[in-house]
């Protein structure tokens, strides 16, 4: 067995040999009729992601990962992992936990397998203490796994402060990748030192503007909306790449257009989360095509169904966009 690597730079070089990829996704979790983990779609969807989007996060939170049992997040994982393998793609394990011992006991008890390392958040806690935050996560960093952390406010009530963050870079040198989704972009733009800990925005909209490569503070991506735009997320990187900013602008806005109308339209919804119920009423159409209105709506976790409406709707959004494919990857 090798031994652990020494630094954070050799961490990303032995898990990801030709690069990090700059594309991430928190893959969306289909069910069939009977709740049950649909296989066959997931493996769908994930193989159409494959192309464009090098690294999923499973389960995130748009995958319900807060929502599941562990008996169904290690079914689901036996199957990511089978995928990732076939296909080359890195795997972080989400470890959506609101108790840091919880998280412990999870990776703990998780078979070795193909991922790249482990997703986990602060415990949940609106007044909890920098201090508090930094020892709980500490913890998990000296199990001594490849660890993304993941900022996510809206279900920890809480943020890791920028400092603590640079504290934590500067001890544990498995800290690989850190993920915001608050939209605050507090820790990205604080300019402290962070000692090459992948950044990645996961935070919706003004999709051209985040980048390193177009004047940014951000490595790359990790959102909700490459379960149905990764294709497009990823002409936006390769764009700016290219010094191409004003198409990467155009497409950037049009995105931006239509996942600000997907969520409003999933605003309110009794069951399920934003994320996951914006990103499903636009995959029900890239998975089924035109036809998807006349194709019963997609399950949710809860055991509801997204209202018809509110499909009718998003492919409406969807076709105004230019947006609507003419087949859907399932066809």
């Amino acid at each position: 067995m090798n031994p652990p690597p020494l630094t954070r730079a050799d961490w990303h070089a032995r898990l990801f040999p030709h690069g990090i990829p700059p594309l991430w996704c928190p893959l969306l979790t289909h069910y069939r009729d009977d709740g049950s983990l649909d296989h066959a779609r997931i493996t769908a969807h994930l193989r159409h992601l494959a192309p464009h989007v090098g690294g999923f996060l499973i389960p995130g939170s748009t995958g319900d990962g807060w929502e599941m049992s562990d008996a169904e997040i290690r079914e689901l994982l036996a199957l990511a992992q089978e995928q990732a393998a076939k296909l080359g793609l890195h795997l972080l394990i989400g470890v959506l936990k609101t108790a840091a011992a919880d998280a412990q006991r999870f990776i703990q008890a998780t078979q070795p397998g193909h991922f790249t390392g482990f997703t986990v958040c602060p415990p949940k806690g609106k007044d909890l203490p920098q201090e508090t935050i930094r020892d709980a996560l500490a913890g998990v960093l000296e199990l001594g796994f490849p660890t993304a952390l993941y900022q996510l406010p809206q279900v920890t009530q809480n943020e890791m402060s920028p400092e603590t963050l640079a504290d934590l870079a500067a001890c544990f040198p498995n800290f690989i990748l850190f993920k915001d989704t608050s939209g605050a972009d507090r820790v990205a733009n604080s300019g402290l030192d962070f000692g090459g800990v992948f950044l990645v925005r996961g935070a919706e909209g003004g999709y051209a503007n985040w980048l390193k490569s177009g004047g940014g503070p951000y490595d790359g991506f990790l959102l909700s909306t490459a379960n149905c735009f990764g294709r497009e997320l990823h002409q936006i990187i390769e764009l700016l790449k290219a010094g191409q900013r004003d198409e990467a602008e155009r497409l950037s806005d049009r995105l931006s257009a239509v996942v600000k109308e997907i969520f409003a339209l999933v605003a309110g919804l009794p069951d399920g989360n934003a994320f996951a119920n914006a990103n499903k009423a636009m995959d029900h159409f890239f998975a089924h095509g035109p036809r998807a209105a006349s194709v019963n709506p997609p399950r949710l976790h809860a055991g509801s169904r997204l209202p018809v409406e509110v499909i009718r709707q998003a492919g409406a959004v969807l076709e105004r966009h230019d947006f609507l494919p003419a087949t859907g990857y399932l066809e």
